[in-house]
């Protein structure tokens, strides 16, 4: 018997509630259960469906199902002790034959999946072909969305009736408890602005709990993620037993995972930054502990700003790909970055080291358009199945700072400088020859993904991010 302490009303009293769980280290695979995966809804997902509803002044409704895992039925023979308390006193020696899954199993997760997989397409939702967890269903001029991550669901849609409608279906099915309209979604607090069409995405809830566990929450306010100058490399970790024993008492690796979630979630600014400081986790030195605590005292200081999704004419999703050449000391390889954004804010976005070492500035950054093409795809197909942007049926625009690259995705330009790429990074040439991208020219200053693969000056940092939709105020213009 699992007990769990829950903390409940404004008074902080609590509530004491017994489990049953099911012992999943005695599990056998291929005996008591097969396939575990389950699939949640991508957080970069769930800023997708929130720019477009911000555009469309869609409803944002959210639900939460109550003991989501007792709903799945099993398709394995998986047999349990007699609670304790609830044992048949003639006879005691017997065993329970579980017909649902129980919290504890190996598969109940992917149970519940299925479980609500089947109800919503009885409702008439079709599920997403490149997202699992999102749902659509469209009648004429009416849709009506459903995002899922585990047992939260958003409700997104155009009319109220119609949703009142799902809901009332989910309600029949499961266990239902209705928050209204959506203020909370994976601890990042939605704040929405409607006669403007703006919703801002906060965590400055996380931040500050981040920020009080590794004792920065008095520290400088920093203005940047990451100085121009600032050079990192293997060469400072440490070398002697005292440094490394100093070290290891430094939380290193939990402030990067900490500082990871608020980057993948809403704060893209911080991406390159933690892209540098994440490759020395295994034996991290001062110099690198130092550059982490640079990231977290810039966090201090923007902790209470929104990612802004809103503001904008039209509904187009744009891309933006950099590099910069040979950034990593320690093995010669460049830095990647691409952002994509949508209604006046990002959607997705990534920094990271790449794969291969480039000879030349452009083969790096040919590699980097190559990689953003390849997200460019998925969002085309993602937001195509929604059925509510139009504009997604035109070749999707990737913006690059380096001629020779964008030549370089229209035609094969062979001589000595291009001819030993590898074939994968033609990716992007092949997309482009069948009109579902277009690569563009755009100067270095209006590169949004400038930030993402290098160090820059205070005012050009600002700049960009606000770009991107990084804002103190929702409505600041």
């Amino acid at each position: 018997m699992y007990q769990v302490v829950r903390q409940s009303g404004a008074s902080g009293s609590s509530k004491r509630r017994q489990t049953w769980m099911g012992k999943c280290f005695t599990q056998t695979p291929g005996v008591d259960y097969d396939e575990t995966f389950s699939p949640v809804a991508k957080i970069k997902s769930i800023r997708v469906m929130l720019a477009i509803a911000a555009f469309h002044d869609y409803e944002i409704w959210q639900m939460d199902v109550k003991t989501a895992f007792l709903n799945g039925k099993l398709a394995e023979d998986v047999y349990m002790n007699q609670p304790e308390g609830f044992v048949d006193a003639k006879h005691p020696n017997r065993v329970c034959k579980l017909e649902k899954s129980i919290y504890g199993l190996k598969q109940a997760s992917r149970r519940w999946n299925l479980c609500f997989d089947e109800k919503v397409k009885e409702f008439g939702f079709l599920r997403n072909e490149d997202e699992s967890c999102v749902y659509v269903k469209a009648s004429g001029s009416i849709v009506s969305f459903l995002v899922l991550y585990v047992d939260n669901i958003l409700l997104i849609g155009n009319n109220i009736p119609t949703l009142q409608e799902v809901k009332s279906w989910l309600g029949k099915c499961f266990a239902m408890k209705d928050l209204g309209e959506a203020a909370y979604i994976l601890g990042i607090r939605i704040v929405r602005d409607r006669s403007k069409r703006l919703i801002g995405l906060s965590q400055d809830t996380y931040l500050e709990k981040v920020l009080k566990r590794f004792s920065m929450e008095n520290s400088k306010k920093g203005e940047l993620t990451i100085q121009c100058n600032t050079k990192l490399s293997k060469t400072q970790s440490p070398s002697t037993e005292a440094e490394i024993t100093d070290m290891s008492r430094v939380p290193y690796a939990s402030a990067v995972g900490s500082i990871m979630y608020a980057m993948t979630c809403t704060r893209s600014d911080v991406a390159f930054a933690l892209s540098m400081v994440s490759r020395y986790q295994g034996n991290p030195g001062r110099a690198h502990w130092i550059a982490v605590k640079n990231i977290l005292k810039y966090l201090r200081r923007t902790k209470e700003w929104f990612l802004v999704l809103g503001g904008s004419d039209d509904l187009r999703v744009r891309g933006y790909s950099d590099a910069s050449f040979q950034m990593d000391r320690d093995n010669y390889r460049s830095q990647s970055g691409w952002i994509f954004t949508l209604n006046g804010g990002a959607v997705t976005w990534k920094s990271s080291k790449q794969e291969t070492v480039a000879d030349s500035t452009c083969e790096s950054e040919y590699i980097a358009a190559s990689e953003a093409s390849k997200e460019a795809i998925w969002l085309k197909n993602f937001i195509g199945d929604l059925g509510v942007v139009s504009s997604i049926k035109e070749p999707m625009e990737i913006l690059c700072d380096n001629e020779g690259a964008v030549a370089l995705t229209k035609e094969p330009r062979d001589h000595g400088r291009s001819r030993h790429i590898d074939r994968k990074y033609h990716f992007i040439r092949h997309r482009v020859e069948e009109g579902l991208l277009v690569v563009k020219r755009v100067s270095s200053e209006d590169n949004l993904a400038d930030p993402l693969t290098k160090g820059l000056s205070r005012v050009k940092h600002l700049k960009h991010v606000r770009s991107v939709g990084l804002k103190d105020d929702i409505s600041l213009d």
